[in-house]
């Protein structure tokens, strides 16, 4: 299993969202400082989610949330995280441009 599906899984299984995308994009950095070993994944990844476990939390609280659930692939080198959380009903349909 790769490190977007074990993190897409364990997303959806802590969180239950309503939506979730997880998108790795560490192929784009090889050779870069962060990734200077050239790894195809698991460096980079973007997450866009929209939980219920989000309501009444600040935006402070939910990507702490999130963070503390992925804190394994950091421990291993996961570095760059571009995280989009919102809840159901506040602007529900993330729109990528």
């Amino acid at each position: 299993m790769s490190v977007q599906e074990e993190i897409r899984s364990l997303l959806n299984s802590s969180l239950s969202p309503s939506y979730l995308e997880v998108e790795d994009f560490s192929d784009e950095h090889a050779g870069h400082d962060g990734n200077p070993e050239s790894k195809p994944e698991g460096t980079h990844i973007r997450i866009e989610i929209v939980s219920s476990s989000f309501v009444e939390k600040s935006k402070v609280e939910q990507h702490r949330m999130v963070y503390s659930l992925i804190q394994p692939w950091i421990d291993r080198g996961l570095h760059a995280i571009t995280l989009d959380t919102r809840e159901p009903g506040f602007s529900q349909e993330i729109k990528r441009e």
